[in-house]
C-alpha cells in the first residue's frame, strides 16, 4: 500500500468544488479524490471519469462536487486479502479501493499498479537441488531431478519464476548430484532477472544441513524450499506470517484425508466401546516449504546432516517456539514416475504453475 501521506494528498471536504477536485487529482496523482469529513469518515469519491461525465452534462468548474461524487464507491475493510481486492478491482474496473474501519473512516487506499506490481524482498530464498531423484531413474540418471521438464521449462525454473513474480531476487541453490547441470544452466541467473549463487555438499547433508554451508549468513528469515515441490503457496504471504507470528521457524502444511476401506471396531479389553464405520483419518502433511530465522542456523553447528523436520525438532528441543503454515493451494512433491506423469499434465492443461 502507498503511505499515509501519500493518500492523505487525495482527500477533499464534501463543500469543495468540482475545480477543487480537479486540482486534487493533479496534485495528488492517484486518479482518485476521497472526500471525507474533519474524522476522516468516507463521504465519497471522485475520479476523472466521474468529472468528464459531468462536465458532458453541463456542469461548470465552480459547481458543487456533491454533484459528480460517487456516493457508494467500492471499498474493502482493514486487513482485507490482497489478492481479493485485485479480484474486485479486475470484476469492477476500477484502479483504487479505499480501505476503511468498522466506524467507515479511511484507514489506507489500495492502487491496482501498486497491488499488481509486487513489493521487493530483499530475503534470500534456498532451494534444496542436491537430491538423486532415484525413484524416478532412469529419467535422472543424467539430469538431476529439479532439472527434469514441465512444459517447455525445469522444475526449478517454475520455481524460481514463480517466486520472482512476489519480488523475490535472490536465489541460493544448495547441489550436489549433477550439480554441474544446475550451475551451467542457471548460471548467475542474470538471464531470468534474479541474482543466483550456490552452496556445493561434498556429500548430501539433508534439506536442512545445506543451509550450514551459507556464507554470509543471511540477517533476515530465509525461505527454503524444495527443489522438486511445485506449489501455489505464496512465498511471500507465508513470509509475512512468519515475521508477524512469534515462532523461530514456520513450515508449511496440508490437511490430507485418508478413508479407512473397513469398519473400525474399538475395544477396551474384549468388550467393544464403539463402531466406526469407515472412519476418515484427517492429518497435516509438511509441504516442504519453510521460512526460518537466521539464528536458526546455529543449530547445524557441528551436525553433519540433518532434514527440515529434524532442525524444527531440534528447535523445540531447546524450547523455540516453532510454528504451522496452514496452506490450501494448489500443491505436488514430485517423487514418483506416477507424480511427473501428473505433474506434466497439469502443467499442459493450466500452463504451468506461474
Amino acid at each position: 500500500m502507498i503511505s499515509e501521506s501519500q493518500w492523505k494528498r487525495a482527500l477533499l471536504s464534501s463543500a469543495g468544488s468540482i475545480e477543487d477536485a480537479i486540482k486534487v487529482l493533479s496534485n495528488a496523482s492517484l486518479k482518485i479524490v476521497l472526500v471525507a469529513d474533519s474524522t476522516l469518515r468516507l463521504m465519497g469519491t471522485i475520479t476523472d471519469g466521474d468529472i468528464r461525465r459531468g462536465l458532458l452534462k453541463g456542469l461548470t468548474l465552480n459547481d458543487p462536487i456533491s454533484e459528480v461524487v460517487n456516493q457508494k464507491p467500492i471499498v474493502v475493510p482493514r486487513n482485507f486479502p490482497k489478492e481479493e481486492v485485485l479480484k474486485i478491482m479486475s470484476a469492477n474496473k476500477v484502479f483504487q479501493v479505499p480501505v476503511i474501519d468498522e466506524d467507515l473512516r479511511l484507514v489506507d487506499l489500495f492502487l491496482w499498479e501498486e497491488l499488481s506490481s509486487p513489493a521487493a524482498r530483499d530475503n534470500t530464498m534456498v532451494i534444496m537441488a542436491g537430491g538423486k531423484g532415484s525413484r524416478l531413474l532412469p529419467k535422472t540418471e543424467k539430469i538431476p531431478k529439479p532439472m527434469l521438464r514441465l512444459g517447455e521449462k525445469p522444475i526449478l525454473e517454475h520455481i524460481i519464476e514463480r517466486a520472482k513474480k512476489e519480488g523475490f531476487s535472490r536465489f541460493i541453490l544448495a547441489i550436489h548430484h549433477l550439480g554441474e547441470v544446475i550451475e551451467e544452466y542457471f548460471g548467475d541467473g542474470k538471464t531470468l532477472g534474479v541474482n543466483i549463487s550456490y552452496v556445493k555438499e561434498k556429500t548430501p547433508l539433508g534439506t536442512a544441513g545445506a543451509l550450514s554451508l551459507i556464507e554470509p549468513r543471511p540477517s533476515r528469515p530465509i525461505i527454503v524450499t524444495n527443489g522438486d515441490v511445485l506449489t501455489g503457496i505464496k512465498y511471500g504471504e507465508i513470509l509475512d506470517f512468519h515475521n508477524y507470528s512469534d515462532g523461530i521457524a514456520t513450515m508449511a502444511v496440508q490437511t490430507r484425508e485418508w478413508q479407512n476401506p473397513y469398519g473400525v471396531v474399538n475395544t477396551d479389553g474384549v468388550e467393544i466401546t464403539s463402531y466406526e464405520e469407515k472412519p476418515i483419518t484427517r492429518t497435516l502433511i509438511n509441504a516442504g516449504v519453510y521460512v526460518v530465522d537466521p539464528s536458526m542456523l546455529e543449530l547445524l553447528t557441528g551436525v553433519t546432516s540433518c532434514d527440515m523436520p529434524q532442525l524444527f525438532e531440534l528447535a523445540r528441543g531447546k524450547g523455540m517456539k516453532t510454528v504451522a503454515y496452514f496452506a490450501h493451494e494448489s500443491w505436488m512433491d514430485i517423487g514418483t514416475h506416477e507424480d511427473f506423469k501428473l505433474a506434466s499434465g497439469q502443467t499442459k492443461k493450466r500452463n504451468g504453475y506461474d
